[in-house]
C-alpha cells in the first residue's frame, strides 16, 4: 500500500516574517517584567507603563525629527509623565488636567521656537503632530496604567490588568498563526500588506475566547461581557497596527527602532495595545467595577 504525502497541505502560506528565536526570548523577558509590576500594585505596575511609553515616545520623535519635524522632545516627555503621574492621584480628572496642560504648552511654546522675532515655519504642521503623538501614546496608555486602580471587595486589582494583558497576548498569537498559516485576502494592502482577513478572524477567535475565559474565571462576570471585551479589543488593537502601519510608511520605516531584537521597537509592541487599553479601561469600568 502506497501512502502520498502532501507536505504542501500543512506548508505555511507566509513567512514569519521576524526573528523567533530572539522574538520568544525578548517576549518571555518583557512578559515577566510586566507580571513583576501587575503583581505589585498601582506602585508597581505605574513606573513599568510610565519607561514603556517615554520609550515609545523617544522612538517616534527621532523618527519624526528625521524627516523635518520640530517638536521638543523634553516636551512630549515630561508632558507624557504628567498626563500618566496625574491619573494615579487624581484619576479621570488627573489625566485630563496633565493632557490639557501638555497640549496648551505645545501649542504655545511652538510659536516661539526660533525666538520671539522669527515668525515659526510649519507651525500647523508640527503642532499637528505633537498633539496626534501625545494623543497616540501617553493618553492611551494612561488607560493600560489606571487598570491597576480597578478593584472589587472579592477581585484583585492585579486581574483586571491580567486580563487585558491576556487578551492582547490572544489576540497577537491568533492573528500571528492563522495569518502565517492561511493568509491570502488583504485587509488593506494599501496600509499593511502582510495584515489578511483570515489573520484578523485568527485574531477575533482567539481573542474572544480569551476574554470569555477570563472575564468569566478572573472577574467573575458575565461570559458575554468577555465575548464582546475580547472582540471589541481585537478590533482595537488590529486599527491601532493599521495606524502605526500607515505612520511608518509616511515616514519610509521599518521599524520604530531595534530596540527588542525580533520584535524592532517599543512602539511596535505597544501600537496595538495602546487603543485596546482605552476600550478595556471604558468597558470594565462600567460594567465591572
Amino acid at each position: 500500500m502506497v501512502i502520498h504525502r502532501h507536505p504542501h497541505l500543512l506548508k505555511p502560506k507566509n513567512s514569519a516574517g521576524r526573528d523567533l528565536k530572539s522574538a520568544i526570548t525578548v517576549g518571555v523577558t518583557l512578559g515577566g517584567i510586566a507580571l513583576l509590576g501587575i503583581f505589585s500594585g498601582p506602585m508597581g505596575w505605574y513606573p513599568v507603563v510610565a519607561v514603556a511609553l517615554a520609550l515609545a515616545t523617544w522612538e517616534v520623535h527621532r523618527r519624526l525629527k528625521e524627516r523635518g519635524y520640530v517638536i521638543s522632545l523634553m516636551l512630549l516627555i515630561v508632558g507624557g509623565q504628567l498626563t500618566v503621574w496625574s491619573s494615579l492621584f487624581f484619576g479621570v480628572t488627573g489625566l485630563v488636567a496633565g493632557y490639557v496642560t501638555s497640549v496648551l504648552i505645545l501649542m504655545f511654546g511652538r510659536l516661539f521656537h526660533h525666538g520671539r522675532h522669527s515668525p515659526p515655519q510649519n507651525y500647523v504642521r508640527d503642532v499637528s503632530i505633537g498633539v496626534f503623538v501625545l494623543t497616540w501614546i501617553p493618553l492611551f496608555g494612561a488607560f493600560a496604567a489606571m487598570l491597576s486602580q480597578f478593584s472589587r471587595a472579592d477581585i484583585a486589582g492585579s486581574f483586571f490588568i491580567i486580563t487585558f494583558m491576556l487578551c492582547v497576548i490572544a489576540s497577537d498569537v491568533g492573528g500571528y498563526i492563522a495569518g502565517v498559516l492561511f493568509g491570502s485576502h488583504p485587509m488593506a494592502p494599501a496600509v499593511s500588506p502582510k495584515k489578511s482577513w483570515e489573520g484578523f478572524v485568527g485574531s477575533v477567535v482567539l481573542g474572544a475566547l480569551t476574554g470569555t475565559l477570563c472575564v468569566t474565571f478572573l472577574l467573575d462576570d458575565a461570559p458575554l461581557v468577555g465575548t464582546a471585551l475580547g472582540v471589541l479589543l481585537v478590533i482595537c488593537a488590529t486599527l491601532g497596527d493599521l495606524v502605526e502601519s500607515q505612520f511608518k510608511r509616511e515616514l519610509g520605516i521599518k521599524d520604530m527602532s531595534r530596540m527588542l531584537p525580533g520584535h524592532g521597537g517599543i512602539m511596535d509592541r505597544l501600537d496595538g495595545m495602546l487603543p485596546a487599553a482605552m476600550v478595556t479601561w471604558l468597558i470594565l469600568s462600567f460594567v465591572s467595577v
